[in-house]
């Protein structure tokens, strides 16, 4: 009997590691093809990463977001940039460039928008490249590649 369980055991261990394994070659697959994007050109300025295990959520999800000069997210039909999250407000929030910085602002969403962990108040912050951006059950980074050259 205890044979048969260390058996089991082993499989079980044997099959997480396989699945750990999957989830850093998978990873390394998307960074590559967004290299590769950047590369090519085909990149925008700034865009947002999402985080979140795309199949932890019970709707479909794009690996990243470009951002132009100025995206309003919400779940509205007249947001630039649509999500499906139903703990979003139909105008949740809004990223805007001026002055060749990324600001990041509220537009008096249910559940708040999150900059860092902090929630954001009725004021703009600007963006900087890494910053964690959190809104209704997303999670996404701020990326803005330095220009080269």
């Amino acid at each position: 009997m205890g044979d048969i369980l260390s058996r089991i055991l082993t499989y079980i261990f044997v099959i997480i590691i396989y699945l750990f394994i999957y989830a850093i070659i998978r990873m390394i697959f998307l960074d590559i093809r967004a290299m590769n994007r950047k590369k090519s050109g085909s990149l925008a300025e700034a865009y947002l990463k999402l985080i979140n295990l795309r199949r932890d959520l019970d709707f479909n999800m794009d690996e990243s977001y470009e951002l132009g000069d100025d995206e309003v997210i919400g779940r509205g039909n007249k947001c630039t940039l649509r999500l499906p999250d139903k703990y979003l407000s139909v105008r949740h929030c809004r990223i805007y460039k001026s002055d060749g910085s990324f600001f990041i602002e509220d537009l008096g969403s249910t559940n708040g928008t999150f900059l860092n962990g902090d929630e954001l108040t009725d004021e703009a912050v600007e963006l900087m490249d890494g910053d964690k951006i959190s809104i209704g059950r997303l999670n996404f980074i701020f990326v803005m590649p330095k220009a080269e050259g």
